[in-house]
């Protein structure tokens, strides 16, 4: 079939996919990224040098690291499926960061060291509170009507 012969989704009724790298979501997208990188990093430093010392806090910064790696992965792949997929995920982040946080200021001996989440990501100039809240007023604004 040439592309000529192809028939446009708009003229067929279908829905064309969101996609939901473009725009804003492209800040996202490397937002999610770099935090990706940066969350991944410092947990493996972490649990490779030292994981006795604090193991949750290394733990959770590697969990963090694969929430943001999925929000990426969903951002970057696109449509409906994935805007639901990494909705959930940043509705799960944001849960994450607030507890951490919370606990972290509520009860700072419970870790040994900090993490991503820790006092609500102050270590990362509170981009960890504000990325998923972000995400989720973009992800809900992409929905396909």
């Amino acid at each position: 079939m040439t592309d000529t012969e192809r028939t446009p989704a708009a003229a067929t009724g279908e829905k064309q996919p969101f996609d939901l790298g473009t725009g804003p979501g492209r800040v996202l997208v490397w937002f999610y990224g770099v935090f990706t990188v940066a969350a991944a990093s410092r947990s493996i430093v972490q649990m490779i040098l030292d994981f006795g010392r604090a193991p949750l806090a290394y733990v959770l910064s590697a969990v963090a690291a694969l929430v943001y790696g999925f929000i990426t992965y969903s951002l970057v792949r696109g449509g409906e499926k994935a805007r639901r997929t990494a909705l959930v995920c940043c509705a799960a982040e944001l849960l994450g960061v607030l507890v951490v946080g919370t606990w972290t200021m509520a009860e700072p001996s419970a870790f040994a060291d900090a993490t991503v989440w820790s006092d609500f990501g102050m270590g990362y100039l509170f981009i960890p509170v504000i990325l998923p809240v972000t995400g989720m007023m973009w992800l809900r604004r992409a929905k396909q009507k």
